[in-house]
């Protein structure tokens, strides 16, 4: 196909290609992706570029026209529809690792308002946003393209704006940019409150008391990473989100109508089709070791697109990293025939070893035991 460097001109083999020097360039600018597009180019520029033998993959393993499963939470409220409820979430964590909820209790005018408000940050002034730009993760509030920039083998086609409250336990108002601090406001806190009733699910599913999972802190800290991914010149050379698996315990996903994301599912990919109103729930890494692997921690990624942009929040579940709390399969979940398959561990490590490590690398074979 060629090679495409940033400086815009394709030719045959350079070895003097220093990706270091082209990824430091980018990094500087302050202005991601969406800087990138704004200068006019169109070519994607080399260090974006996915490995000949990812995209040689992708053309034996064509998309396949699916349904991740919907869950409708209207009847959540009685108790054969809990049952029900209970029982469809069971089914899809065991074999899909994610679902779609529907009739979850937050409206379309507070999705909209979230979606356009991120939009809003992502759009405003460089000079604005670049007071926000770090590398530096114990920031609460930072914006950035590619969190595993210098360390990945491609880079991915989009800019994050990222809330983390992992290390306090606590967001402060203050922290939040102004252009979109109220709507983001009012959505955390409503994801966060459907986030207990998904957890309640998820423990009675897996034969546990209803608030056990909430007990074990599971939300007590949270990150949401607000992407924005702007349209790609060829978005078959690249990848808005390379293929990994979530290093959390759940994660809750709104998406705008473009769509992208896709879920292996029994080694095929399946795009996942936004519904108007719905919200993408998955099952985390730490789940499925807790669960023992009952239910599944799957595969996913998003691809770029030539319509856009394209708009997401996901909001990560991932415990609060000071915890002195043990993580690891779930006591009364094992027997004789099925024994630990997981050693226990803390966040804070867990955490750290997530990140020293470019997005996608396999998971779980450093806790098995």
């Amino acid at each position: 196909m060629g090679t495409i460097s940033m400086d815009g001109y394709t030719g045959g083999a350079q070895p003097e290609y220093d990706r270091m020097k082209e990824v430091k360039a980018f990094d500087d600018t302050k202005t991601g992706v969406k800087g990138l597009v704004d200068s006019g180019t169109k070519i994607v520029p080399k260090m974006f570029i996915r490995p000949c033998h990812e995209l040689e993959e992708d053309l034996k393993r064509p998309c396949v026209k699916l349904q991740v499963p919907v869950i409708n939470l209207e009847e959540i409220g009685n108790k054969n529809g809990y049952e029900e409820i209970v029982k469809q979430v069971l089914d899809a964590s065991e074999k899909w690792g994610f679902f779609q909820v529907v009739n979850h209790g937050i409206s379309m005018e507070v999705l909209n308002n979230m979606l356009q408000g991120i939009r809003m940050f992502h759009e405003q002034d460089d000079e604005v946003k670049k007071k926000l730009y770090t590398r530096d993760r114990t920031n609460q509030v930072l914006y950035q393209s590619n969190f595993d920039l210098y360390v990945s083998r491609a880079a991915n086609w989009r800019d994050t704006l990222a809330v983390d409250t992992t290390y306090s336990g606590h967001l402060d108002p203050k922290e939040l940019p102004e252009i979109c601090r109220d709507v983001m406001l009012e959505y955390y806190n409503q994801v966060l409150k459907l986030s207990d009733v998904l957890l309640e699910l998820l423990s009675v599913a897996l034969g546990l008391k209803p608030d056990y999972l909430k007990e074990m802190d599971c939300s007590k800290g949270w990150t949401a990473v607000n992407h924005y991914y702007p349209v790609c010149p060829a978005p078959d050379l690249t990848l808005g989100i390379s293929k990994h698996s979530d290093p959390t315990f759940l994660t809750l996903l709104l998406q705008d109508q473009i769509g992208g994301l896709q879920v292996l599912y029994e080694d095929q990919w399946v795009d996942v089709q936004p519904i108007p109103g719905a919200l993408v729930v998955n099952i985390g890494d730490i789940l499925q070791m807790m669960s023992n692997d009952k239910i599944k921690s799957v595969y996913h990624r998003v691809m770029a697109n030539q319509v856009g942009p394209r708009v997401s929040v996901a909001l990560f579940l991932k415990g609060l990293l000071s915890s002195p709390k043990l993580y690891g399969p779930i006591k009364q979940l094992l027997s004789e025939d099925n024994p630990a398959i997981y050693q226990e561990f803390t966040l804070n490590p867990y955490n750290t070893h997530f990140y020293s490590r470019p997005l996608g690398e396999p998971r779980f074979q450093y806790y098995k035991l």
